[in-house]
């Protein structure tokens, strides 16, 4: 089992990681009857993509011994209506500083690559911005 999640009522959910213990909160966005207290479902999977997309570059990088540590990630999401689903992502990472252009273009085929990436329906739009300072 990777997570266990427990519906807590007033449409939130406690999620546990089971290796580690962690756990989060999501409620329902104030556009869907929630509080928008916390990350919805859907802005974990948009953030999801960011996540992936930053660790596997960070895997790359240390492989290539080079650093992208202090890299940020913007997220954001946009939903439809009907029927009411995420249609697109956008994610922009700022770099801290610059890397030489081979490495730039191999982090950046690493994170359009990643697991999430490929994961996520083809239909959602994904815009992808790699920013090297």
């Amino acid at each position: 089992m990777t997570s266990k999640v427990t519906y807590l009522g007033g449409l939130r959910t406690e999620n546990e990681h089971i290796k580690s213990a962690n756990t989060y909160i999501t409620d329902a966005p104030t556009d869907n009857q929630g509080k928008g207290e916390a990350f919805s479902p859907t802005d974990t999977v948009a953030t999801g993509l960011a996540n992936c997309m930053l660790t596997v570059m960070g895997i790359k990088a240390q492989q290539m011994d080079v650093s992208i540590d202090g890299a940020v990630a913007e997220v954001t999401k946009t939903m439809s209506a009907n029927p009411r689903r995420i249609t697109k992502i956008e994610v922009i990472i700022n770099f801290p500083y610059v890397l030489d252009k081979k490495s730039q273009k191999i982090l950046e085929h690493t994170a359009h690559t990643c697991p999430v990436h490929y994961s996520l329906h083809p239909e959602i739009e994904k815009n992808i911005v790699l920013n090297w300072k």
